[in-house]
């Protein structure tokens, strides 16, 4: 699974917000650590189901059976919504600025200028060093944006530093 593209045609849900003056640089979805909770949730779901299966299934609880195990069903359901609108939400860097679509039915684009940015960091949390994802914080000069903060960003290291030379590009050899 290719995270990072280099001059790769975005998908169309992306694609339709882009301008035809402007060109991916940088397209990445959020890291699948992001589903770490959702299938956390359906594990301990699974679990206490059983668990309480087996209790009720012992006193003859069969109508508290099929209710453990449609609630355990929402879960289920409710975390195939959560990979779905993963595989849709996208952080990308153009020649212009920087978007991030995020959103299944109700989709929502937070957007940047390029040269809006005044400063970029990046942070990891001690899973997220584990795992290879971090988060980045954008700043403006005194104005709120729409887009501040991306979490969960795949290969961190690496497109800060393609995002920074974008934004701050370093004078040419020859200039000296």
């Amino acid at each position: 699974m290719r995270l990072v593209t280099h001059g790769d045609s975005a998908p169309s849900s992306v694609n339709r917000y882009l301008l035809p003056h402007e060109h991916q640089v940088i397209m990445v979805r959020r890291h699948p650590a992001v589903l770490l909770r959702p299938v956390a949730e359906v594990f301990g779901g699974l679990i206490v189901a059983g668990l309480l299966s087996k209790f009720f299934g012992d006193q003859g609880g069969g109508t508290a059976l099929v209710v453990v195990w449609w609630l355990w069903l929402l879960l289920l359901i409710r975390f195939v919504w959560k990979v779905a609108e993963w595989s849709v939400d996208y952080f990308v860097v153009t020649s212009k600025r920087m978007l991030l679509t995020t959103g299944l039915i109700t989709r929502k684009v937070a957007m940047m200028p390029l040269g809006k940015v005044t400063d970029m960091s990046f942070q990891r949390s001690l899973l997220g060093r584990l795992l290879g994802y971090g988060e980045f914080i954008l700043e403006s000069a005194g104005q709120d944006q729409a887009l501040s903060t991306v979490e969960y960003i795949p290969y961190p290291e690496t497109l800060y530093l393609e995002v920074c030379q974008m934004l701050f590009p370093g004078k040419d050899d020859g200039d000296d």
